[in-house]
């Protein structure tokens, strides 16, 4: 008999089952109420009467876990004392969408060469989320793969689903069962009327294919999440952070029915690629938070050092502290942001 399956497959490597990973590198009790309640603030933040800034901000991907903990340690001192005026959460990447091939992210190719060992980048990635949960700062990461929360989301605080799959079903779908609030940002094109539309999917109970924390195919029916949001990134007919762009988004928001939660990329073509031109458009979106509430935070790319550098080439030739996929802005030109930007929000907590 011919065949005609797996034609195109050269190998299966076996997963642990989400419960055996989650045994083996479990959340303690303090880990679990502190992913808790910095959802809870986020919450506030996005949907209550928390007039704080939600201040998404990292590494375009964790590549380098040394690096990764000692930026994780710079943030968290940073994060206690900003905190009353601004909630600082550290991305944590370990999944990248790619236009064409390249680098997959942490989870997918760990020793970034290629052998893609995703169960070794698996139990990584989930050790890395617990450390940096117990330096006590909340954690950020884009989920891709449908089935990659199972593994990880319990030490997830908030997420994001990326431009290139805003308009996925598959991702509005996993998005409605996730227990964290998430940001939609708008499409590629710089359009609005995808992510508005995913934030409404989201937010409805839906039923499809996945995997329970067995491992095993279910058919999940969710309750809906309630709390996701917009992030407006620029598109590819430019930036989409000026106070017009804002007005035009809160008004669409109003329309269909929804709260005006909005989030502010800093880079991508908001900073027109330039990670340079990040601490502009962050002083900007500050400057309009003090009188327009529908402004709830921002993303930033940060990192030990600024740029970026070619990637692929051999591990022990790369810089330390530099992204190996979009260029950030260095910690210095963070910490300084950060900083000018809680004096800029004193008008909001001293009124």
């Amino acid at each position: 008999m011919k065949k005609v399956t797996d034609i195109n497959i050269s190998s299966k490597t076996l997963l642990p089952s989400p419960i055996a990973l989650c045994e083996e590198i479990p959340k303690t009790e303090a880990a679990g109420k502190f992913v808790a309640e910095s959802r809870e603030a986020i919450h506030k933040i996005i949907f209550g009467n928390d007039r704080r800034q939600l201040v998404v901000v990292g590494p375009c991907s964790i590549h380098d876990l040394k690096a990764g903990r000692e930026y994780a340690q710079k943030l968290a001192v940073l994060a206690e004392e900003v905190k009353d005026r601004m909630l600082l959460v550290m991305r944590v990447y370990f999944e990248k969408p790619r236009t064409t091939v390249g680098w997959k992210g942490l989870i997918m190719d760990p020793n970034l060469d290629g052998t893609s060992d995703i169960p070794q980048g698996l139990h990584i990635a989930r050790r890395f989320l617990r450390e940096v949960i117990e330096l006590g700062v909340p954690t950020a990461t884009e989920l891709l793969d449908p089935i990659t929360p199972q593994y990880i989301a319990d030490l997830v605080c908030w997420s994001a689903i990326g431009a290139r799959t805003t308009e996925s079903q598959t991702h509005r779908q996993m998005a409605s069962g996730l227990s964290m609030p998430l940001g939609f940002k708008n499409g590629t094109d710089g359009g609005l009327g995808v992510a508005i539309n995913a934030i409404k999917a989201a937010s409805q109970p839906q039923t499809f294919l996945g995997i329970d924390n067995e491992g095993k195919a279910n058919a999940l029916t969710t309750n809906g999440n309630p709390n996701c949001h917009i992030v407006l990134r620029g598109g590819s007919k430019g930036p989409n952070y000026s106070a017009g762009d804002v007005l035009n988004t809160r008004e669409k928001l109003e329309s269909a029915g929804l709260t005006p939660a909005i989030m502010i990329d800093c880079s991508h073509a908001n900073s027109s690629k330039d990670p340079a031109r990040q601490p502009a458009v962050f002083q900007e979106l500050i400057k309009q938070s003090l009188t327009d509430t529908s402004i709830i935070g921002a993303m930033v790319e940060s990192n030990l050092h600024h740029g970026s550098q070619t990637f692929p080439q051999p591990v022990e030739a790369l810089q330390y502290g530099v992204s190996i996929t979009d260029g950030c802005i260095d910690w210095a030109t963070t910490e300084s942001m950060i900083r000018e930007a809680y004096q800029s929000l004193a008008p909001v907590f001293e009124a």
